[in-house]
C-alpha cells in the first residue's frame, strides 16, 4: 500500500510541474526581430543562432528584419509585442543607445521597455575607403580630405557609422558629405562602386572586400586591435585619442516577460553563443561572440546609454 501511496504521489508531481515547465518557454513560434535589412551583420548572425535555438526549445524561431529609423522602428514593434517570449529583438547599440540621443522623437524607452535575456556579442567596426582614395592611413585621409575640401564622402548604414564618421569629421576638422542609408549592403555598393568614398562598416560586411582588395582599410573603431583582423591599427592609434566605440548586439524580449521564461531563454541562448563551433562560425564573419546573464547585460545596457549620450554630444550631432 505505502509503494502504491509513493508511485502515486510522484505521478501527481509529475502531473502538476509538467504545465509550469512547458509554460517556462514559448508554445508557438519565436519571432526573433532584427533592426536592419537581410545580409546586414545583425542579420546574419540572427540567422546563425536561430536554427540551434530552435532546435533547444522544440519551436520554430523566424527571423523577420524590420529596418527603418535605424533600429527605431524594429524596437518599437518588439516593445509594444505580447510579453510572453515569442517575440524577440536582436537589439543593437543603434536602437538602444544612439538613437535615443539621435531623434528627437523616440516612442520607446530603451530601458523601461524591454527585458534584457543576453548578450550576444560586440561588432568590430573599421573605416573603409574606396581604392580611387589615395590614402593608406588615416592621416593621409585627413590631409586629402584638407587639400580637397567637399571632395570626399562617407555612407552610414546604422548610428555606428553616422557616430564614428560624425567624429572624425569634426575631430580632424574636415569637410565631408554623410549620405545615409538604411543598411550596410547598399550602403557598400555604393562605396565599391566609387559613388562614395568610404563608411564605418562592420567585419561582417566589409570584410570580404577588404581581403579581395575591392576596398582598403584603414582603422578599426575599438581602444584595442581586433584578433579577427590584427594587423589593423586603432583610430586610437591614428591620433583620435581615445576613440573607442562598443558596437554592441544582444537579445532582449518585451519589458514584463515572465522571469522563468526569460530565465530558460537566457540558459539556452548562452550555452548556444558560447559554443565553440559557433563563436567560430560568427568569427568567421567578423563577430566576436560572448553571452552574459539577464542582470550583466540589463546594467550594460544602461552604461552604453550614457556613453553614447556623450559620444553624439561631443561629435556636435544635432537630434533629428
Amino acid at each position: 500500500m505505502k509503494k502504491l501511496l509513493l508511485i502515486l504521489t510522484i505521478a501527481c508531481a509529475h502531473l502538476v510541474n509538467a504545465p509550469l515547465r512547458a509554460e517556462n518557454h514559448p508554445s508557438k513560434p519565436i519571432t526573433l526581430v532584427t533592426v536592419f535589412g537581410p545580409g546586414s551583420a545583425s542579420d546574419t548572425i540572427s540567422r546563425v543562432i536561430a536554427q540551434p535555438l530552435s532546435a533547444a526549445l522544440k519551436e520554430t524561431v523566424i527571423v523577420e528584419n524590420r529596418p527603418g529609423a535605424n533600429g527605431a522602428l524594429a524596437a518599437l514593434y518588439v516593445a509594444r509585442a505580447a510579453p510572453d517570449g515569442a517575440t524577440l529583438l536582436m537589439a543593437t547599440n543603434s536602437p538602444l543607445s544612439a538613437v535615443p540621443f539621435l531623434m528627437k522623437s523616440v516612442s520607446y524607452d530603451p530601458v523601461k521597455d524591454f527585458t534584457a535575456v543576453s548578450r550576444v556579442g560586440s561588432f568590430t567596426l573599421m573605416l573603409v575607403v574606396n581604392p580611387s582614395v589615395p590614402a593608406k592611413t588615416v592621416k593621409e585621409l585627413i590631409e586629402y580630405a584638407k587639400s580637397n575640401p567637399g571632395k570626399l564622402s562617407f555612407a552610414s548604414a546604422n548610428t555606428s557609422g553616422i557616430v564614428a564618421g560624425e567624429t572624425l569629421k569634426h575631430w580632424a576638422e574636415i569637410d565631408l558629405l554623410h549620405v545615409p542609408y538604411k543598411s550596410s549592403p547598399p550602403a557598400i555598393q555604393d562605396v565599391l562602386a566609387g559613388r562614395v568614398s568610404m563608411m564605418f562598416t562592420d567585419l561582417t560586411t566589409g570584410l570580404p572586400h577588404v581581403r579581395s582588395g575591392a576596398l582598403r582599410a584603414l582603422a578599426v573603431t575599438r581602444l584595442e586591435r581586433s584578433p579577427l583582423f590584427p594587423e589593423l591599427p586603432t583610430l586610437d592609434e591614428a591620433g583620435v585619442t581615445g576613440f573607442d566605440m562598443d558596437s554592441w548586439a544582444g537579445i532582449v524580449a518585451p519589458a514584463h516577460t515572465p522571469p522563468e521564461v526569460v530565465g530558460v531563454l537566457s540558459q539556452e541562448l548562452r550555452k548556444i553563443i558560447d559554443a565553440p563551433e559557433i563563436k567560430s562560425t560568427l568569427g568567421k564573419v567578423g563577430f566576436e561572440a560572448f553571452s552574459s546573464s539577464p542582470a550583466q547585460f540589463a546594467d550594460f545596457i544602461k552604461i552604453q546609454l550614457g556613453k553614447w549620450g556623450k559620444m553624439v554630444k561631443d561629435a556636435g550631432i544635432q537630434a533629428e
